[in-house]
């Protein structure tokens, strides 16, 4: 099974410069505990921000080039495991995008907000295709710069 999981403004924005454009450390958690001990598969810029391997999850990048620091995996490699194990997607938008058809779940953080000038968008999830089964809002923590709301969507 594929599951995607972001978190995005309200106008779908999930990044700036190559960064995260807001500081939410309750979103950081709430993404550990649903990826905690699971095979995680991102693009190469998003390999690059972050500070090295996420614990106690196997990693797979997609880029171009070869690499000997990481696991790296073709499209269909990735469809073909995720026969056999819960494969999340966790970025950045051109693996979305890529993957948005396989995704039967999807877990969405709406962070309270609108960025100026962001570059990096999640793709758009059609009402057609997705339902919200799970939608849970929390008021930001002294460490959080603004209230999120954590959803879950499931393919219909």
């Amino acid at each position: 099974m594929i599951t995607m999981i972001y978190a995005c403004d309200e106008n779908g924005a999930i990044g700036k410069d190559g960064t995260l454009p807001w500081r939410q450390p309750t979103d950081l958690q709430h993404f550990k505990r649903i990826t905690l001990g699971s095979t995680i598969v991102m693009g190469r810029k998003t390999w690059d921000s972050l500070p090295g391997k996420l614990p106690n999850r196997r990693h797979i990048i997609m880029t171009r080039s070869s690499r000997d620091d990481v696991e790296t995996s073709t499209y269909e490699d990735v469809i073909k495991s995720s026969e056999t194990e819960e494969i999340y997607i966790i970025g950045g938008g051109e693996i979305y995008e890529l993957f948005l058809n396989e995704v039967e779940t999807i877990h969405r953080t709406i962070i309270h907000c609108t960025i100026d000038h962001p570059d990096t968008f999640a793709p758009p999830i059609e009402e057609q295709q997705f339902k919200i089964v799970e939608s849970n809002f929390v008021s930001k923590s002294e460490k959080d710069q603004f209230d999120m709301t954590f959803q879950k969507l499931e393919r219909i």
